[in-house]
């Protein structure tokens, strides 16, 4: 929480560091109850000792004198959340296209604790999944929902039935039946949802903002 001071202390995952000078790094960590802070991580590039890696979670506290100030990062990690995906390239690619969104879409100091959650779920159950592109799947779609652009499956936009749904509009992100699909069968998505079409919403919401989709994203 915030106070006088300026100062944030929380828990979080380090999703991403850039060299800012020949020892410091630019970093963005992923925070339950304050979204995602920018800081510095002084030494990050020339540490031997608790070297910051991309995927460690743990306590951080970020300090700075005014509100508009990069502040500073103070980062201790408890786990490498990365280390058990580190042997599956599949696995690995996928942690880095979540990261990427989340450093692309997901605005400074705003708290979006439901997707932190399903963040460190995906992270955690990764390495034991049989199925890791549908739980990656899965955390696409809980992204997309926490941007204000969830999918509804739920009924056929046209007609409300809630039976042979098997399209979806990429103008509004709901269901479409047979029936009022038909005459618009090339300008809507084949049910059920896949990374191709959550890939497209993403990609449509990146023009938005004016930002590419990251490049971890683009290669699945």
């Amino acid at each position: 929480m915030y106070n006088k001071i300026m100062q944030i202390e929380t828990n979080g995952i380090l999703i991403n560091m850039r060299a800012f000078s020949e020892r410091d790094c630019v970093a963005h960590i992923f925070t339950q109850h304050n979204g995602v802070l920018v800081g510095m991580l002084r030494g990050a590039v020339v540490a031997k000792k608790n070297k910051p890696l991309i995927g460690q979670y743990g306590p951080v506290s970020w300090n700075a004198r005014l509100d508009s100030q990069l502040g500073v990062f103070h980062f201790e990690s408890e786990k490498n959340l990365s280390a058990p995906l580190m042997l599956n390239s599949d696995l690995l690619k996928l942690m880095n296209a979540a990261f990427g969104l989340i450093y692309t879409l997901i605005p400074e100091r705003e708290s979006y604790e439901h997707l932190y959650l399903k963040t460190m779920d995906l992270l955690n159950n990764l390495p034991k999944s049989d199925a890791p592109y549908d739980l990656y799947l899965d955390w696409e779609m809980n992204l997309l929902a926490d941007l204000g652009y969830a999918l509804d499956l739920t009924k056929c936009s046209g007609c409300g039935r809630i039976d042979n749904l098997v399209y979806l509009s990429p103008k509004t992100g709901r269901a479409v039946c047979a029936d009022c699909g038909a005459p618009y069968v090339d300008k809507l998505y084949k049910l059920p949802v896949n990374l191709n079409i959550t890939k497209q919403f993403l990609s449509s919401i990146c023009n938005t903002q004016g930002v590419d989709i990251p490049a971890a994203r683009k290669i699945f």
